[in-house]
């Protein structure tokens, strides 16, 4: 009987879900056929409104940007979500890359993912909306271009009661989980601004570190107590009303290892890295949009600050006359220490040149570059790291000749690792590196033989020829002496 009464129960409930299913059908009907269509506007959205009223339901929703910043707290779901399990789905999207180290999984387009915390249901969906590009601005240097193409949103629904929790306890809880999960992986990703921040992320797998970069000991230690500072710093630069970020300078030769330093800062703070390119930057304004694009906790790389753009000088007035295209100097400063640089926190920007002596003054001074780092040629510390990072070796018996001709020749970190790495064999590699590093002192002293001679109007062509030769022959005569010695 009562199997019956439930049986019963149900059949009216179905057939009265039935009738005002076919109910609402017919009155989108009628009103598509008889309602003028400016007033079936008003029409639904007061049912909706109504439907809103009486439901508990309360949805959140997470754009990809806010403005044309990154929203942050949608990466964060987007890691979050991506390593919870999946029995609520049907569809998912699973890839890998060469840089991933195993396999991705993320939401697919209109799919849901149901998540408890503290006994609360909530419910995630992930809606991509694509946009027809062709009837867009075009500019593939502007920040938003991934925006015309593509909107992506998550929405968070739950029941209206939970909604403190859900903001002030789950939503920060996210945040703190994914920064744990990124943490744990030491993920960092590598951005350019060819088209735009999103467009060009890919995770960066640099193996540089500081245990195994070749630098000078004592400039190591100072760059890492104060990377360690500044990690630490937060309360400090709110004390002090300054912007959290902190700027070096890395100047010096090529192939002394700037870019393998900026590697090494990036895996020890596991900060991701964006690289900006100047020369695909129109306007001011568009460095402004980038600036405003960039993550917290990550490095902002400006490489060959002296030579990738014609700075025009304050003081010229060239920048008047500039001033509808292309970055002006007070704009780039104003990107590195003026209002908009406190857009964003924990942020650490990297200058680098090979020649310091062109770079403005506004430039270098504390506050845009706070610290400045010569990175010179390779001295004996540098080159015990790089006998251990190729060789394996501590010390040899060959290292005395090398540290006294290091100390002779100028040859930067990157020669002396070409030397290195010809021949696995101890001996035969170091034995290498004396002889480069021999014919290097040769090269010195003739060239400085050369510049020695008298070039006076009273010496006749025959004379300076004569002197020529007889600095060349004293040269040579010096090169053979050393590969004696080496021998």
């Amino acid at each position: 009987m009562a199997l019956q009464d439930n049986t019963s129960n149900m059949k009216a409930i179905v057939a009265t879900i039935a009738s005002f299913t076919a109910t609402a059908m017919l009155v989108r009907s009628v009103a598509r056929d008889f309602v003028p269509k400016e007033f079936r506007h008003y029409f639904f959205d007061g049912v909706h409104s109504l439907y809103r009223r009486f439901s508990t339901q309360f949805t959140i929703v997470i754009e990809e940007f806010q403005g044309v910043s990154v929203n942050q707290l949608f990466e964060a779901v987007e890691v979050y979500l991506g390593k919870l399990e999946h029995p609520s789905t049907k569809r998912v999207r699973l890839g890998k890359t060469e840089n991933d180290k195993g396999l991705v999984l993320s939401m697919d387009g209109n799919e849901e993912i149901v998540d408890y915390y503290e006994n609360v249901e909530l419910k995630w969906r992930f809606i991509c909306i694509k946009f027809d590009s062709s009837k867009q601005n075009d500019d593939a240097r502007d920040l938003n271009a991934s925006l015309r193409s593509e909107l992506r949103v998550y929405e968070l629904s739950f029941h209206k009661k939970h909604k403190e929790k859900v903001v002030q306890s789950y939503l920060p809880h996210i945040l703190d989980k994914s920064k744990a999960i990124k943490d744990e992986a030491k993920e960092t990703k590598f951005h350019s601004n060819f088209r735009g921040w999103a467009s060009s992320d890919i995770i960066l797998q640099h193996p540089m570190t500081f245990d195994t970069l070749a630098m000078d000991g004592k400039a190591k230690d100072e760059l890492i107590e104060d990377l360690n500072n500044f990690v630490a710093g937060k309360e400090y630069y709110k004390r002090i009303g300054k912007a959290w970020k902190r700027g070096y300078l890395l100047y010096g030769p090529p192939g002394t290892g700037k870019s393998s330093l900026i590697a090494a800062m990036s895996n020890y703070l596991n900060y991701d890295i964006y690289d900006l390119d100047l020369t695909e930057v129109r306007t001011n304004s568009n460095l402004r949009s980038l600036l405003l694009g960039m993550s917290s906790r990550s490095i902002l790389v400006i490489e060959d600050i002296d030579c990738s753009i014609k700075l025009e000088n304050r003081e010229s007035g060239e920048e008047k006359e500039n001033r509808h295209n292309r970055v002006t100097l007070s704009g780039l400063l104003n990107f590195l220490d003026g209002i908009w640089s406190c857009c964003g926190e924990e942020r650490i920007i990297v200058l680098t040149t090979n020649h310091i002596d062109r770079l403005d003054p506004a430039l270098l001074r504390p506050g845009r570059m706070d610290m400045h780092i010569h990175l010179s040629y390779c001295k004996f510390s540098a080159f015990k790291q790089l006998a251990v990072n190729y060789l394996g070796i501590h010390d040899h018996e060959m290292f005395p000749e090398i540290e006294e001709l290091l100390e002779e020749v100028e040859v930067t970190p990157a020669e002396v690792a070409g030397e290195l790495i010809k021949s696995k064999n101890t001996s035969l590699s170091l034995q290498g590196l004396i002889e480069f590093l021999h014919n290097k002192k040769s090269e010195r002293v003739k060239a400085e033989a050369n510049r020695d001679i008298p070039l006076q109007n009273g010496h006749d062509e025959k004379e300076l020829e004569s002197l020529t030769q007889d600095k060349e022959k004293l040269a040579n005569g010096i090169a053979q002496d050393n590969k004696k010695l080496a021998v």
